[in-house]
């Protein structure tokens, strides 16, 4: 089955390669982009939030519509989720373009590269979540934390449709043969909160999440609490004044776990440009970028605004390009990149061993 997503007004500005290879979201599971046809493959929800369906998403030159393959035959409600979630990943939106523009007529070089869009996940969620395992770790471990969620995922789903039968959990991973029979998403809040099993100690050892198993299911109880709100986040994301992402902000600040830095990369992706998130890979970009040699993490925050303050509202935008210029001037194109070797890819750029999550912010 082949769906259609207009780009409209986005037409002109829209590159499915610079719009998907700019975070190192498009290397973590479920995402599979695939060089040859510059297309993203990955399971998306339908309507029903419970299912997915494996989608294939592609731009045909001088299309003013992306293609979205699809394996199965779709409700028109599945329909209207798919078309709803693409369009959120590839921000497909008056306001995401209405943002490119601008950005683009402030910052000459961003038209020229074609940069503006930064890609993110189908939900809020995992993109919190993936925000998360970006912290405090290295770069491989970063994506097998998301792997081995997605790994997880068919498993809370076939416990959450047994209705909380109490049945004899297997302590070894699913088999690769058991793992093909079901698709392999990314876990939604509500699959999580409902999980028979649901304890962070199983789910820290089950996926090595460390510290981050605990904060998982907080983000996810404050959703099944209607302190997160789905619809809220929506309007949020929509919406052009910074005091309502402020509000969301510190939201998120309450979460154990979650502090500017993740913050910082979640507020990114709802369309929030203001706040860079700010780690050692920014001390060293700013040392080696902009000669800041004294920079550390007592004085990153006034630096920051030395530099990227006179690009308000669109500083994040700045430093991301500039990260992502400076990643593929070493490593060349994060696009041509063969999957096997994304793992590699920190170590490659910058051997500085304190710098382990380089492309975590890429």
């Amino acid at each position: 089955m082949e769906l259609k997503l207009a780009l409209g007004e986005c037409s002109s500005s829209f590159d499915m390669e610079k719009a998907v290879c700019n975070h190192g979201f498009f290397m973590m599971s479920p995402n599979i982009w695939i060089p040859s046809t510059r297309s993203l493959r990955r399971p998306l929800r339908l309507a029903d939030s419970r299912r997915s369906v494996s989608v294939t998403i592609s731009h045909p030159p001088d299309y003013p519509f992306l293609v979205i393959q699809v394996q199965d035959s779709l409700s028109s409600a599945d329909e209207a989720a798919i078309l709803e979630q693409v369009g959120r990943m590839l921000r497909i939106s008056s306001k995401d373009e209405r943002y490119v523009r601008e950005f683009q007529t402030m910052h000459s070089s961003a038209k020229e590269k074609g940069f503006g869009r930064i890609f993110r996940s189908p939900s809020f969620f995992e993109d919190a979540v993936k925000s998360l395992l970006l912290c405090n770790c290295g770069w491989k471990r970063t994506l097998d934390m998301a792997r081995a969620l997605c790994e997880l995922q068919p498993e809370i789903a076939l416990d959450n449709e047994n209705g909380h039968l109490k049945r004899k959990r297997s302590k070894r991973k699913p088999s690769s043969s058991n793992s093909s029979e079901s698709i392999q998403n990314f876990p939604s809040w509500k699959e999580m909160v409902s999980w028979p099993w649901v304890n962070a100690a199983y789910l820290e050892k089950r996926c090595n999440l460390g510290y981050r198993a605990a904060s998982i299911l907080q983000l996810a109880t404050m959703f099944a609490q209607g302190k997160l709100e789905e619809d809220e986040i929506t309007k949020t994301e929509q919406s052009f004044d910074p005091t309502i992402s402020e509000s969301l902000y510190q939201k998120l600040l309450e979460i154990k776990g979650f502090g500017p830095f993740i913050c910082s990369n979640i507020m990114m992706c709802v369309g929030f440009y203001q706040r860079i998130p700010s780690d050692t890979e920014t001390i060293r970009h700013l040392k080696q970028v902009y000669g800041k040699e004294n920079c550390s993490k007592n004085t990153i925050a006034k630096d920051i605004v030395e530099i990227y303050e006179k690009y308000n509202p669109f500083q994040c935008l700045v430093y991301w390009m500039e990260l992502i210029e400076e990643y593929e001037s070493k490593s060349g194109k994060l696009s041509e990149l063969d999957s096997f070797n994304y793992h590699l890819v920190t170590g490659s750029l910058f051997r500085d061993k304190e710098v382990n999550r380089i492309v975590s912010n890429a």
